[in-house]
């Protein structure tokens, strides 16, 4: 059980802050709280380390009788549920371009996450939990679920859950053969993008392995989604982990290749480079590109 609360911090005057509460159950026996805690301490001490754009910072942790706490940055704006719901409101779908910006920056997230020693899962992504700042920012918040991956062992949690049911693959649901990894996030992701962009709750796992039509295709809720789209997002939420993209890179490969994401938003327009280059390559892709514009003007000026 936990709360999160809006926090002043009182030594940095004008700073505020989120303040994650966490209480654990006191019906359980006493070593098993006491590993609980050990689990937080150590976790909060990981997540601290983390240094990321797309991530809160963390940074502290503290105790108080039988509660522990966390601090992170306190993230403004609103989350992806509630841009979801005004858009239905509207009679409107959220654009294709803008949800899949969305996911190149969840991409960039997930894949540092994933890339950590050890690997961390986060196992609850939902719209929810996916905030956008007023600078267009995509933050993924809440680690209430997040899991360490031990190398050769199966995956340890300081909170048990199985997160969201409209977003938890099979193997979550845990049991003497549930083990999650990072492909266990990608089908969270893939079911998150489904919901952004037909405004309609996707089939959870459960009742899609009882009957396999449950899941109403994309395209028959929102026809303007592209088909490259909607079999990326079908394959990552394949209900076989094997049947899934391997990685977060694989999966953002499916979704965009090497296509630039131009999203206009007014006065402001955000451009992605393709993923596979790298930041040297990049930079002589500039290089090329203002050359080519400057040769361009010149030869109109002449």
């Amino acid at each position: 059980m936990g709360c999160i609360y809006l926090a002043d911090d009182l030594r940095l005057e004008g700073r505020q802050c989120a303040l994650k509460e966490v209480e654990h159950d006191n019906t359980l026996p006493a070593n098993l709280i006491k590993e609980a805690r050990e689990q937080f301490q150590r976790e909060a001490t990981i997540l601290a380390r983390l240094d990321h754009p797309n991530l809160p910072k963390v940074s502290d942790f503290f105790s108080i009788n039988q509660n522990d706490y966390l601090i992170m940055d306190f993230v403004p704006g609103k989350d992806l549920r509630t841009v979801m719901l005004e858009h239905r409101e509207k009679n409107k779908f959220i654009s294709e371009g803008e949800v899949l910006n969305w996911a190149n920056q969840l991409s960039d997230a997930l894949t540092y996450l994933h890339s950590q020693n050890p690997p961390i899962l986060h196992r609850d992504i939902k719209p929810s939990n996916l905030k956008i700042t007023p600078s267009g920012l995509l933050k993924l918040v809440d680690f209430g679920l997040a899991k360490l991956l031990a190398p050769g062992e199966v995956t340890i949690t300081i909170l048990q859950g199985q997160g969201t049911a409209l977003y938890t693959p099979l193997e979550q649901y845990g049991g003497e053969i549930g083990h999650t990894d990072a492909r266990s996030d990608i089908f969270s992701f893939a079911a998150t993008l489904y919901h952004l962009l037909t405004s309609t709750p996707p089939a959870d796992a459960r009742q899609r392995f009882i009957d396999p039509t449950a899941l109403v295709p994309i395209k028959q809720v929102n026809p303007a989604v592209s088909t490259r789209t909607e079999k990326a997002i079908l394959w990552g939420m394949a209900l076989h982990p094997d049947d899934r993209p391997s990685s977060i890179e694989e999966f953002r490969e499916g979704l965009i290749g090497n296509r630039p994401i131009t999203i206009s938003d007014g006065n402001r327009v955000s451009v992605k480079l393709p993923p596979t280059l790298s930041r040297s390559s990049q930079r002589v892709w500039l290089l090329l590109l203002g050359m080519s514009v400057l040769s361009l003007l010149v030869t109109i000026l002449r």
